[in-house]
């Protein structure tokens, strides 16, 4: 049984969300919400909201246990970059990327052996 919470439209780069998102990838909740708590990164506060948003899923949608659960799968995917103009030097113009990020959060129950 799994649970799943996906955010999308994030104004985030996904290459920096990654960062983040690799370091709870495997981690009991708890502990990647406490991990997340101490990051200093814009996208620690988003993934934290969504990986509380999979346990709430989980406890109401499922039944599951919130202290067995664990982040089985997190995934950054791009989304649509906003494209905006930047006036330079000699009437030219350069082009800003304002790249977005949907972030995919899967919580499993440990397996009890």
């Amino acid at each position: 049984m799994e649970a799943r919470a996906v955010a999308r439209y994030l104004r985030v780069s996904p290459y920096k969300a990654r960062q983040v998102a690799d370091l709870i990838r495997g981690k009991d909740v708890d502990e990647a919400i406490a991990i997340l708590r101490y990051i200093r990164k814009k996208s620690a506060p988003l993934i934290s909201k969504v990986v509380k948003s999979a346990v709430a899923n989980a406890e109401h949608n499922y039944d599951m246990d919130a202290d067995e659960l664990f982040i089985s799968e997190i995934y950054v995917d791009e989304g649509p970059t906003l494209k905006r103009m930047r006036p330079r030097a000699y009437g030219r113009a350069d082009i800003r990327r304002h790249r977005t990020s949907h972030i995919t959060v899967v919580l499993r129950e440990k397996e009890v052996e």
